[in-house]
């Protein structure tokens, strides 16, 4: 190779940053069509999502102490954990738990990247694992697809396009429905299906959501990552040069060339058949001669689910999905080429041959994550199955009865939490004197119910001190204290 003759390296193309694959230059929306992946991670990734699905579809049905385990009623403002139910009360502590889920969310990003998405979120599920199943089961793989989409409409376009319409919708109807059961448990559910006529109000809701989702799998896709989820965004924040996500190495890949055979080759000495370089060649042009591992055989972006090229480097729309892994460990098998051309990598192993370092950045997570789990599980084990709030009644005084004793009459809040109906009785503690309940004789509170309760705290003048009185009063069930309750007793001025 003389000097008059080189070959410059190709500037990389940066045009990818100015657009997005799902729109086209028009503006209009250009549909993403995947060729189905397979593979060793895509098989695992499918036997996670069984058990996904098997964990959805069964959590509504399991109960404890007639509760249902997962519940988040938004609308009663109740939400049952692991069978424990969470009142209004206990809205901090559903705070602090929500925060904690952040910043795990946050550490997990650094670390590990976007795994979740590909993994575990419910939108990748439902898209890739149930319904571009059923898509690649009725219209074919991608190559069809594109065919039945261009081609007018016929009896096989009519034909594919209804049964893959009611498919969708009834697999949009059951989700619906399972979302709804974890928000008034499966069987107000039930009891809604089996007396549809006097909740036509939740009926027409679980149409709007149906729709909602048959829209987003039928048509929006995975704009649903691109556009409107912003953990995606929010990759520029949480990923650093340690992360690891779904990358293509470069330092092997590059520079691309199509795959030829040795006999092709301009040269025909011996080095260049046994090691695609010539050792007369200058230093400057030998890596020239010898591309990268990469053939540019665009296997990655076929399978892409929302249509990036990998080897460009970690983008917004890349939800780590790794049908980009098998498809190129595919390819390079078949070339006689070592696997690994795209994996799981950080920036710094790829481009320095360096593991993952415990950075400061994650060892400051790690520490708020540590102290949020802490304070999680004390609020949790404190926590109290019985929420009790005494207040005397706003606007009175105190009573003389006429035997001379003074009365005063105080407002009792119960709130119990527990799954079983309870009742109570109230006792004097420091002092002698008379409890009379308002209005019943018997104090009673419904299992995940609450009741506001009146009752009159009757003193003799000679246990009075002063005209503030420090009077407090045992909680009893089953004559087992179950807790001591403080309340100011007023009364005239002096009486010793």
């Amino acid at each position: 190779m003389s000097e008059t003759t080189t070959t410059k390296i190709p500037k990389k193309n940066e045009s990818f940053r100015d657009s997005v694959a799902t729109i086209s230059k028009e503006g209009r929306r250009n549909f993403i069509t995947p060729k189905k992946p397979k593979g060793r991670l895509y098989n695992m990734r499918t036997l996670f999502s069984i058990a996904y699905l098997i964990i959805f579809f069964t959590l509504p049905f399991i109960k404890v102490n007639g509760e249902p385990l997962f519940m988040f009623n938004v609308l009663e403002r109740k939400f049952i954990f692991f069978g424990v139910v969470f009142w209004p009360q206990d809205f901090f502590i559903f705070g602090i738990g929500m925060i904690t889920f952040v910043v795990f969310v946050i550490l997990f990003t650094v670390v590990f990247g976007r795994v979740f998405c590909g993994w575990a979120c419910p939108q990748t599920i439902f898209m890739e694992m149930v319904f571009r199943k059923i898509e690649y089961w009725i219209d074919g793989d991608y190559t069809k697809q594109k065919q039945l989409r261009s081609m007018p409409w016929n009896g096989e376009k009519i034909r594919k396009r209804t049964i893959k319409f009611i498919v969708f919708f009834a697999i949009s109807f059951l989700i619906a429905n399972f979302f709804l059961a974890y928000l008034i448990s499966m069987d107000k559910l039930i009891g809604y299906i089996t007396h549809p006529g006097g909740h036509v109000g939740t009926l027409i809701s679980l149409l709007i959501f149906s729709t909602v989702f048959f829209f987003v799998y039928w048509w929006f896709r995975e704009q649903a990552c691109i556009v409107v989820c912003p953990y995606g965004r929010l990759q520029g924040v949480l990923l650093d040069k340690n992360s690891i996500v779904v990358a293509y190495d470069h330092k092997r890949g590059e520079p691309r060339g199509k795959l030829k055979k040795q006999e092709d080759h301009d040269c025909k000495c011996v080095d260049c058949k046994e090691n695609g370089a010539c050792k007369d060649l200058d230093k400057k042009f030998e890596t020239l001669a010898r591309p990268g591992d990469c053939i540019d055989c665009l296997a990655c972006v076929r399978v892409c689910p929302t249509g990036i090229d990998i080897r460009n480097g970690t983008q917004l729309e890349c939800v780590n999905c790794t049908a980009c892994i098998d498809a190129c460990d595919a390819i390079m098998t078949s070339v006689n080429k070592p696997t690994g051309l795209i994996r799981y990598a950080s920036e710094n192993s790829i481009t320095k041959g360096v593991k993952l370092k415990v950075n400061t950045r994650i060892k400051a997570y790690s520490a708020v994550l540590l102290l949020l789990l802490s304070l999680l599980v004390f609020l949790l084990a404190s926590r109290s199955d019985l929420d009790v709030r005494l207040m005397r009644t706003a606007g009175m005084a105190y009573n003389k009865l006429p035997d001379g004793r003074i009365a005063n009459l105080f407002n009792l809040k119960l709130v119990n939490k527990t799954h079983e109906d309870i009742d109570f009785t109230l006792k004097l503690e420091n002092v002698s004197g008379e409890i009379e309940l308002v209005g019943t004789g018997k104090l009673t509170v419904k299992k995940e119910d609450y009741t506001n309760q009146q009752f009159f705290v009757k003193l003799k003048k000679e246990e009075l001190q002063g005209w503030k009185t420090l009077v407090k009063i045992g909680l009893y069930e089953d004559n087992k204290k179950v807790k001591t309750i403080e309340a100011k007793f007023i009364g005239p001025e002096v009486y010793k």
